[in-house]
């Protein structure tokens, strides 16, 4: 079925494409006859590979993100780009902004998407609400505290780290003891920790950081649209995600957004923040967020990329948030029976601490967890995963989400686990 998609879904991103190429051709003829006669000056080829069409092959994505991305959203990114600066773009911009509330569940003003990839939003948090010097609180689980940690670090933050092995979590006790003692400015919280397969639970949280004047800054580009997150109701005062899991856009773009405890702190800071790419200052100019009646130019946005997002953000609106979250677990808690009923082992033993977008199970004893992932590869055309960061060596991911979260998906997703299992060698250590 996904391959009959993605094969309709490539003329609706063509057609405009074809009549512009050959306008284009046309009026640049004269131009490459002129250049033929001429002696090059060029001492480099083109490159071989330059000369050959662009390939790119069909698999199913079933890792922990990017996801297969829906004929839709496809067509949106394909159409005819117009200048970043144009009023039809800030009218789309602006649609994204609201779209980003609606799925953060929040009023925030200072709502925006980063150019960049989750990592751009992370940097951007950071960057914006701490200065040199000041103390940072940062709860590691997994990758996403330990990247956190080192971009505070080389900006030159005092951090602090609470650290478990993957899958482990905080209790609001042990959070708000760490909060007592290193007064930071900014805790860290991953919702989502695609590493370990871990929801971490939030309620509370924000409460412990607005009674020590810290500020609560959440990552969920894991867990956006796949799990319940209430930016507002839960005072989260930074929130921030990425475009390519259960949004199913296309990677490059990351929703982000400050309450007017964060707005406070990064608008009246002693000194500028180390990032001119990622100073709010100008994104929230950029963005219409500061209240002038001018928005002017800063960088140039992914065109392409707003485009994709609107429409995903789009397609959540109209089937519903908490529909999302209902399918994204009914389909997981599917996937769980079909695993368990294979002889793997869950990682995360607590079912209500899973996190419904990426599942992760434990290595199979005898097994190496490598030749698994690649034998479903090659012989199914489908990504699975090992371990990142501190989990390597230690699970294997199943992502099914957005587009790909549906039943059918798991059924072959368990197929291939199977097939893997039955011809892979197993040691007799």
């Amino acid at each position: 079925m996904q391959r009959a998609l993605f094969r309709r879904s490539a003329p609706l991103a063509q057609q405009a494409a074809a009549a512009f190429d050959n306008q284009l051709a046309a009026r640049s003829a004269p131009l490459l006859q002129r250049g033929d006669r001429s002696m090059s000056s060029l001492t480099i080829p083109p490159p071989a590979c330059m000369l050959r069409p662009l390939e790119a092959p069909l698999r199913y994505l079933f890792g922990p993100g990017p996801s297969n991305v829906p004929p839709r959203i496809l067509a949106a990114q394909g159409r005819p780009i117009i200048g970043h600066l144009h009023p039809e773009m800030y009218t789309i911009m602006n649609d994204i902004q609201r779209g980003i509330q609606y799925i953060f569940q929040t009023e925030n003003n200072m709502t925006i998407a980063m150019s960049g990839s989750g990592h751009a939003a992370m940097e951007c948090a950071v960057f914006n609400t701490v200065e040199p010097g000041e103390s940072v609180l940062v709860a590691i689980n997994g990758i996403w505290g330990e990247r956190v940690a080192e971009i505070a670090e080389r900006m030159g933050a005092n951090v602090h780290r609470m650290v478990k092995a993957p899958g482990g979590y905080f209790s609001n006790k042990e959070i708000e003891q760490a909060v007592k003692k290193h007064k930071p400015v900014l805790f860290f919280l991953t919702h989502g920790e695609s590493s370990a397969g871990l929801c971490h639970p939030v309620d509370g949280i924000g409460d412990i950081c607005r009674k020590h004047n810290c500020l609560f800054l959440v990552d969920t580009v894991a867990s956006l649209g796949a799990a319940p997150i209430f930016m507002d109701k839960q005072n989260i005062d930074i929130l921030y995600s990425g475009s390519q899991k259960a949004l199913n856009a296309p990677p490059g773009t990351a929703p982000i957004s400050f309450n007017e405890r964060a707005c406070h702190k990064m608008f009246n800071r002693k000194t500028k923040p180390v990032s001119y790419l990622f100073d709010m200052t100008h994104l929230s100019n950029y963005w219409g967020c500061d209240g002038q009646p001018a928005r002017l130019y800063h960088h140039t946005g992914p065109v392409s990329g707003f485009f994709a997002l609107r429409e995903s953000l789009a397609i959540i609106a109209e089937k519903g948030l908490e529909e999302s979250w209902r399918k994204h677990k009914e389909v997981a808690d599917y996937l769980y029976r079909g695993l368990e009923d294979l002889g793997l082992k869950l990682f995360i033993p607590e079912a209500e601490l899973r996190l419904p977008s990426v599942t992760t199970i434990a290595i199979p004893d005898g097994y190496n967890w490598r030749e698994l992932l690649a034998y479903i590869m090659k012989h199914h055309q489908m990504e699975m995963t090992g371990g990142l960061g501190p989990s390597i060596g230690m699970v294997i991911r199943i992502g099914l989400m957005g587009y790909n979260c549906e039943k059918s998906n798991v059924d072959m997703a368990l197929n291939a686990l199977a097939d893997a299992l039955t011809n892979c060698k197993k040691s007799k250590v």
